[in-house]
């Protein structure tokens, strides 16, 4: 599941160079997809804690997170909390719903350090982090009230003089991305980050995989992707 966050990249920047890097320097044989003795304590404490706090969009909402992004082709829309780039147990970065809103995944993270020093907590295999790229996320509210998301490298907001770190929506509308900042819905930085993935709901390849085949993404699922 190390690459599931490039198809998120791929559909809304298409920018080839801000997909997460799953290269470790640190890493010299994948890990299991399966939870090692070590790991499946806190899989399973974080599946039964997440379920219930996140278990429905609207705890997600009420909890501060919010969507982001379209389904993609593993089945996931992902919410974020920007608050929670440097995750603890029950605060991860990112959760992931189906489209019918069912919880189904979680993404854990810490701000990024060197390719040769992962996270080393919560039992897990170091070599299960990947390095997720630094970004800028938006959305745009379309005239039938629907949410159109996308996405840019740093270096576009800082050509129309802008801080990614504190993106406006007046950045967004000078990089020509909107025609207006009422149009903006959300903008948002996205840290260079360590990132963690697992699946929240059973999975007969494993937590870790990159797929579940129990969840059968939409035929109208965003990209092709």
């Amino acid at each position: 599941m190390k690459h599931k966050h490039a198809f998120i990249m791929a559909a809304c920047l298409t920018l080839a160079a801000l997909s997460p890097l799953a290269s470790n320097a640190a890493a010299t044989k994948a890990p299991p997809d399966t939870p090692t003795a070590a790991e499946q304590p806190f899989v399973t404490r974080a599946t039964t804690e997440l379920q219930k706090m996140y278990g429905t969009t609207s705890q997600a909402s009420a909890a501060g997170y919010f969507r982001y992004n379209n389904e993609d082709r593993t089945g996931a829309i992902s919410w974020v909390n920007p608050k929670y780039w440097v995750s603890d147990e029950t605060h991860p970065s990112q959760i992931w719903y189906d489209v019918k809103g069912r919880l189904i995944g979680v993404d854990y993270s810490t701000l990024w350090t060197d390719a040769k020093h992962p996270p080393s907590k919560w039992g897990i295999i170091p070599a299960r982090w990947f390095e997720f790229t630094n970004h800028v996320h938006f959305a745009l509210m379309e005239p039938d009230a629907t949410l159109k998301f996308g996405g840019m490298e740093d270096s576009s907001i800082t050509k129309v003089g802008g801080d990614p770190a504190s993106v406006t929506a007046a950045d967004i509308v000078k990089t020509g991305k909107a025609l207006s900042t009422a149009q903006v819905a959300f903008a948002f930085h996205f840290a260079h980050l360590w990132d963690l993935e697992f699946w929240l709901i059973p999975n007969p390849s494993g937590a870790f995989a990159e797929k579940n085949p129990d969840v059968k993404p939409s035929t109208t699922h965003a990209g092709g992707m």
